[in-house]
């Protein structure tokens, strides 16, 4: 693939950050459960998380396209960019519908850190992936919002400042089509008085855990009141407001997952060459020759398909196709990698210290979240090839 100058001094500036990041201490969050603030601040200081940020409000300015490239990076280098990855996808919704007000008043604060934008309210255990029957509900009270209902697999809500949050404006039943009447609003958590604790302000967060240090929670809303300033965009509309920025998370979550194949080839390459049995090395075995070479000409199929699909989406174009196929690809891409470094590696792929089975079980989410690999088949059946809808 050809890279710009300005592409390869991204890969290059985000390597040298991730060094600083080695495996001991992704091994050491992982056996804590704790979140890795020091590499969020780091990638915060750098402005990698402002990437998307233009400009004008203390950010870079830069494509989705080039965003694509710093996850890439941050998972080919052993890190993980769960950490943060949702400040990137998240702030879509936020510059493409947000008011000049909401811009001014957050953003700048963003960009350099003083704020984190982590947390993205949408899944309930009742609906799931099934959004348009989502419970939440904010109803408005003067100058306000109170709002009630239950979020899950809220990533990031103990270390967010701001929630954004999909709820239901108006009841099903009385909205003018099934995707109108939900609403976006960018929630502060500061302000709900205890609600980085439970109880508190009408806002309870509890975690969960997980196979992977993933910083995932429930969130619990019992009368919590927003200003109606929270409000991003029109009342009902959410639901649209959204989808671009689903097609967005997509794109640089397929990107994350090409990095972790990139590190799974390398490591199980480098080790089929050190490795003897039998006095040859196992590198030389075609039995373990070509499932790595398979694995690679996986990957960079995937990988040509996520940039495409993010130059689309720079484009202005609507890549929901092409996002929804960039995350199938390489989030399959990713686990095939990851089970064949498994393998190569043999028992020492289940020992702590080389790092795979870390990334292995990290790796494991991506065909299930943010979106199944059956709903995103579903997509291209129906919108794509023009099949009956399934569901």
């Amino acid at each position: 693939m050809t890279q710009s100058d300005d592409i390869a001094e991204i890969r290059r500036s985000v390597q040298a950050l991730c060094a600083e990041f080695p495996g001991e201490y992704w091994r050491e969050k992982d056996r804590e459960r704790a979140y890795p603030g020091e590499f969020v601040d780091a990638l915060t200081k750098a402005g990698f998380l402002a990437a998307l940020i233009p400009e004008e409000f203390g950010g870079s300015g830069l494509k989705l396209d080039a965003a694509a490239v710093i996850m890439e990076e941050i998972q080919s280098s052993g890190c993980n960019g769960a950490s943060a990855h949702a400040q990137m996808y998240i702030m879509n919704t936020l510059l493409r519908y947000g008011s000049p007000e909401q811009k001014a008043a957050y953003l700048p604060k963003i960009a350099a850190g003083s704020l984190r934008l982590q947390a993205f309210g949408v899944s309930e255990p009742t609906s799931g992936t099934d959004t348009l029957s989502l419970r939440t509900v904010a109803v408005r009270d003067g100058d306000q919002y109170i709002i009630n209902g239950q979020k899950i697999w809220t990533s990031r809500a103990e270390h967010s400042d701001l929630m954004l949050l999909l709820a239901r404006t108006t009841p099903r039943e009385q909205a003018a089509s099934k995707t109108e009447g939900l609403s976006i609003f960018l929630v502060d958590m500061r302000a709900a008085s205890g609600a980085k604790s439970e109880g508190g302000g009408g806002l309870t967060i509890k975690p969960i855990r997980t196979m992977m240090n993933h910083s995932t929670t429930e969130v619990f809303f019992d009368d919590l009141r927003i200003p109606a300033s929270s409000l991003i965009g029109e009342e009902g509309k959410g639901f649209r407001y959204i989808l671009s920025g689903m097609n967005a998370e997509r794109i640089l979550i397929a990107a994350e997952c090409v990095g972790d194949a990139k590190w799974f080839i390398e490591k199980a390459t480098a080790y089929a060459k050190d490795r003897s049995v039998f006095a040859r090395p196992i590198g030389q075995n075609q039995g373990v020759q070509f499932p790595i070479a398979r694995c690679y000409a996986q990957m960079r199929a995937a990988e040509l398909m996520v940039h495409h699909a993010a130059q689309v989406y720079d484009a202005g174009g609507n890549p929901g196709a092409e996002a929804n196929m960039a995350k199938l690809l390489a989030s399959e891409a990713s686990w095939a990698a990851a089970d064949m470094c498994v393998q190569t590696f043999g028992g020492f792929g289940f020992a702590e210290e080389y790092d795979v089975e870390r990334k292995f079980r990290e790796a494991r989410l991506y065909t299930v979240a943010p979106i199944s690999t059956n709903l995103i088949l579903s997509y291209l059946a129906e919108h794509v090839l023009g099949l009956p809808r399934s569901y």
